[in-house]
């Protein structure tokens, strides 16, 4: 399945491979590998609410802040974990957490299978990197919230995921 048009990169539409989740859906399999590249798939996340963080590039600026953002509301909420997944590789993806300190959230690399990407919905085809997006899944592996942005230079509704997570944790 493929969604013509359904994300920018600075104005010029580009073609997202997957389905569109929706709050409600099954959250689904994938494959990634973790930065001792290890294999990871959904139900290696557990069962804690989790949010998936879905990112270009960690060397991109945008991508860098919501990561690190990501990174210090995990600290703050006891029962959340986070991914950050990406197209990087796994050797870089540590690079980064090391560079910054970043150690609350996990780090997934797409780049073998891109699995994430079209299970999820996040693939963009023209550059075969992931779009922008971010996913709140319950402990029972129930998508609560979704947010695709539709521009991927600019920054995801923090609050609204955020406030996903804190009502599910109890914490709202």
């Amino acid at each position: 399945m493929e969604r013509p048009g359904a994300v920018k990169l600075k104005g010029n539409p580009l073609t997202l491979v997957g389905p569109e989740l929706k709050p409600g859906d099954p959250a689904p399999d994938f494959e990634c590998v973790d930065v001792n590249l290890k294999p990871v798939r959904l139900a290696d996340t557990g069962r804690t609410v989790r949010i998936f963080s879905v990112v270009p590039s960690l060397d991109t600026p945008v991508c860098d802040a919501q990561t690190k953002r990501f990174n210090d509301e995990a600290a703050k909420l006891p029962g959340l974990d986070v991914y950050t997944v990406s197209m990087d590789l796994p050797f870089a993806q540590r690079r980064w957490c090391d560079a910054f300190g970043v150690d609350r959230v996990k780090m997934l690399s797409d780049h073998r299978l891109a699995s994430f990407g079209q299970n999820w919905g996040t693939l963009i085809k023209e550059l075969r990197i992931e779009s922008r997006a971010i996913f709140v899944v319950d402990k029972d592996n129930v998508i609560r919230y979704v947010q695709y942005v539709p521009e991927v230079t600019d920054f995801p509704d923090y609050d609204s995921a955020l406030a996903a997570v804190r009502q599910l944790l109890g914490t709202a």
